[in-house]
């Protein structure tokens, strides 16, 4: 048994020690917004915040989580980066398919929670490995700079 701390709740789950947290979110949990995209991390859709910071899920193992604070797009509309993010998101209508979203909706979130006032170079290097098959780069980075306008 594994105890979690996900979106400020305690969850018990009895899951092998090397089950990937996406699945443990997906499928013990039933928390759907974190999607799958590739399976080794390089596309950006599992992205949730754990302990703050922009994470994988795909590929982190549940066994290394106890006593992390994990965060999943659910959630992230509590935070205030993340209200910024999500407010940002609906005015500039980055969406398109939406089906990367929720991974670069937790990438910008961590960015703004972390730096105010990210220049390019910061957008850049905060979203690298977040991919849209949209193409939506220019309003996510649009979406990302109003966001933190927001004061």
């Amino acid at each position: 048994m594994t105890t979690l701390t996900i979106n400020g709740e305690t969850h018990t789950i009895d899951a092998p020690p090397d089950m990937p947290l996406l699945w443990v979110l997906r499928d013990i949990i039933g928390l759907t917004g974190t999607k799958f995209g590739c399976g080794i991390a390089q596309c950006g859709a599992c992205t949730v915040h754990l302990d703050g910071e922009a994470t994988r899920s795909c590929v982190l193992p549940v066994a290394a989580l106890e006593g992390r604070k994990i965060t999943t797009i659910e959630a992230v509309g509590a935070t205030p980066a993340g209200q910024k993010v999500q407010k940002a998101w609906r005015e500039i209508d980055v969406v398109q398919c939406g089906y990367c979203q929720s991974g670069q909706v937790m990438s910008a979130a961590a960015l703004i929670a972390q730096n105010a006032n990210p220049t390019d170079a910061d957008i850049d290097a905060a979203m690298a490995g977040n991919i849209c098959r949209c193409g939506t780069y220019s309003r996510i980075r649009a979406a990302i700079k109003q966001a933190a306008k927001e004061a």
